[in-house]
């Protein structure tokens, strides 16, 4: 509740709309320095064709410049894909961390109403006990014979 008072006390007072033109301001000065930057980078390029070009001519220059610049972007995407297996395991891992938080939760919240139930303690205990003697079945059994016979 405290958490709702104090946004409706911020969108009365203007910090909220303050706060949005701060944001906006700053996303206009980062393009302005994106666009000029971008130019820089363009300019030195340009220079350093144009100096290659009066080393080695401008059709070895075209030809350097293309070749240079299919490498860069070829050795992006390379890397780019390469960590693309990575990514997708952190992703995984997270959304596995993030379900077991919310299982965690959800039977922290239960337990209360589970525990004044009918069954008591009982109705929470047995499936624990089921889960942990299915998990030390499967840790004890021996491999699976199908699988041998299939090899």
């Amino acid at each position: 509740m405290a958490m709702l008072a104090s946004l409706i006390s911020a969108l009365a007072s203007g910090e909220a709309l303050a706060a949005l033109g701060r944001a906006r301001t700053a996303a206009v000065i980062y393009i302005i320095v994106t666009l000029a930057a971008m130019c820089g980078v363009g300019f030195l390029i340009g220079a350093a064709y144009i100096w290659i070009a009066g080393l080695y001519g401008p059709m070895a220059a075209s030809l350097g410049f293309g070749v240079g610049f299919l490498v860069i972007a070829g050795s992006v995407l390379i890397v780019y894909r390469l960590s693309a297996g990575l990514r997708a395991r952190r992703r995984a891992r997270q959304r596995s961390a993030d379900m077991k938080a919310l299982g965690i939760t959800a039977a922290l919240a239960a337990l209360p109403v589970l525990l004044k139930g009918k069954g008591g303690l009982g109705a929470v205990l047995a499936p624990a006990i089921a889960l942990a003697a299915y998990a030390i079945y499967r840790e004890n059994a021996g491999p699976d014979r199908d699988a041998d016979d299939a090899d």
